[in-house]
């Protein structure tokens, strides 16, 4: 899966604490890959189908690449089949 690529993203370094926990709204099958953060609320498209965790991958993807983390240190800790997730950070 290549990298999404993505314009205006927001800075969500102040979450990349340890233990942080950041709740995100995710849209599947978008058009094109975008997130925004609005009042506290974290809202990720992704193109990504909702089949076999590949969207759950690419949100962590975006997510880890707006908060200058890796990937593999946001753990998805609610929502596997939502569109409501909880992921957090664990470095």
């Amino acid at each position: 899966m290549a990298k999404p690529k993505l314009r205006n993203v927001p800075d969500l370094s102040s979450h990349a604490t340890p233990g942080t926990a950041l709740r995100v709204k995710v849209t599947p099958k978008a058009a094109r890959d975008s997130i925004v953060s609005d009042a506290g609320m974290i809202r990720i498209a992704v193109t990504a189908p909702p089949e076999n965790g590949k969207a759950n991958d690419a949100v962590r993807r975006i997510l880890a690449m707006a908060m200058g983390v890796a990937p593999s240190e946001l753990i998805l800790k609610q929502g596997h089949s939502a569109r409501d997730k909880l992921f957090v950070y664990a470095p």
